[in-house]
């Protein structure tokens, strides 16, 4: 991390911050990844992030949860990107961010969906592309019978010997839990066409995993929006079952997730949880500030993460032997 370099320091409260900062990150025990054989993957809804300007502090801190794993899908990213840039700056010159277009009307918000990145251990694969809904023909035109106010935002990567690809999204709000329904079962819908096409033989891309991850706005695993998210196949890693890994502040609801669909169900680690920086209290962090303002200086969101093994050579060579058997 690169909070103090040559051209740039702290004061003594944000290093007392930081500190305080630093022992929170220990006691949510997120673990190192390793080089060729892991890596951390992340979403946070990181509170309108570019719309109010973060203090030299918040900056710090951001960059500081960031660093603790190797790809994050941000949420809530906004269309002015100077902050980002500034906490890339902290981060170091390792890290990239790709990022989609800003939606400037008021149901998206203004918002994009980011990926960021540490290329030591996780390497950009070509692919970077908004997630088109199903379309049918009306007239002379193709249209969608299907609106996300923010569109999902796909890329891929690579890790080691593993390729993948992340779909990071933000379903609406809306009036009311069951407006959220459409587009969660048109995620759902996405994934199941990919589905079709690899059992056709027709790859969608060449990684064969995907992770589905970002703010969802679901309550639990037990509201049927968590059905309709995961009716194609869609899975919630085994490390993130436990109930109080709730990713609001307060722990007690599931808005944020983590799905897979495996192509190699053994990557999972069984390591995952949220990182808690509030534990009940922001003053330590920002003593001048209510709590409301501290949600938008760091979030109103934790990070919710997993860690996923990367070596699956032992994997691809029993494929070798299972082929040639038939």
């Amino acid at each position: 991390m690169h909070h103090i370099t040559q051209l740039r320091t702290v004061s003594a409260d944000i290093a007392k911050g930081l500190l305080v900062l630093k022992d929170r990150i220990e006691a949510a025990k997120v673990p190192s990844s390793r080089l060729d054989e892991s890596f951390n993957l992340a979403t946070w809804n990181i509170r309108e992030f570019g719309r109010v300007a973060r203090t030299q502090a918040a900056i710090h801190y951001i960059a500081e949860i960031l660093g603790q794993f190797d790809l994050i899908g941000i949420v809530e990213l906004r269309d002015d990107l100077r902050d980002l840039a500034r906490v890339l700056a902290v981060l170091g010159p390792y890290w990239r961010a790709i990022y989609s277009d800003a939606l400037l009307d008021a149901g998206g918000n203004r918002e994009r969906v980011g990926f960021i990145f540490d290329t030591r251990q996780v390497a950009f694969n070509g692919l970077a592309s908004a997630a088109f809904p199903r379309r049918v023909r009306k007239g002379d035109e193709w249209l969608p019978d299907l609106n996300w106010w923010r569109p999902p935002y796909l890329a891929s990567f690579k890790s080691g010997n593993f390729d993948f690809a992340v779909l990071s999204t933000h379903i609406r709000w809306g009036v009311s839990e069951e407006g959220r329904g459409p587009e969660l079962l048109g995620l759902a819908q996405w994934v199941g066409d990919k589905v079709t096409l690899l059992k056709k033989g027709r790859p969608a891309w060449t990684e064969p995993d995907i992770f589905v991850m970002g703010d969802f706005n679901i309550p639990s695993r037990k509201s049927p929006l968590f059905a309709a998210v995961t009716s194609q196949g869609l899975q919630l890693p085994s490390a993130l079952l436990k109930d109080e890994f709730g990713s609001n502040l307060e722990k007690n609801k599931r808005y944020d997730q983590i799905l897979h669909l495996p192509g190699y169900p053994e990557n999972f680690s069984n390591r995952g949880g949220v990182l808690d920086f509030y534990c009940g209290n922001h003053k330590p962090l920002f003593p001048k500030l209510d709590k409301a303002k501290f949600t938008y200086q760091l979030s109103d969101h934790l990070p919710l993460w997993i860690q996923v093994n990367t070596d699956i050579d032992r994997h691809q060579l029993q494929e070798v032997i299972a082929g040639a058997g038939k």
